[in-house]
């Protein structure tokens, strides 16, 4: 079997990872007679995954070219993905004056899963960075 490239890993496992995570995330949910497909979760995993696709290929793209500012691009990432929340999630979850476990669950347990793997990609793309370069 051939060996994939970085993105194409990433791909793959993001892809695998937020699957299993949401499948257990809804057994869960079902498991505890709570509603199954409440508080925007498929909108969660979904956004979550696109931006971290997004924000992971951006960083890749521009790996050689700035390699010194990887860093603080992948921040900007992070911040990217908190106005995506505030804008899409946030006034849904306070509308009614609280944002309840349910609601933090729903996105937070795809934004953890997405924040490690980018980390640990862009951790890896630095290090093979830092390699070919010796």
């Amino acid at each position: 079997m051939p060996k994939l490239n970085l993105p194409a890993q990433f791909f793959a496992l993001l892809a695998l990872l937020l699957l299993l995570s949401f499948g257990v995330h809804i057994w869960i949910l079902s498991g505890k007679d709570l509603p199954i497909f409440d508080n925007l979760i498929i909108r969660s995993y979904v956004v979550n995954a696109l931006l971290a696709a997004i924000i992971f290929m951006l960083l890749y793209r521009f790996r050689q070219k700035l390699k010194n500012q990887i860093g603080f691009l992948f921040m900007a990432g992070s911040f990217l993905k908190f106005i995506f929340f505030f804008l899409l999630f946030y006034p849904t979850y306070k509308s009614d004056g609280d944002m309840s476990r349910l609601e933090f669950a729903s996105f937070f347990a795809p934004y953890l899963i997405c924040l490690f793997l980018e980390t640990f990609f862009t951790s890896k793309m630095l290090k093979n960075l830092e390699e070919s370069s010796k």
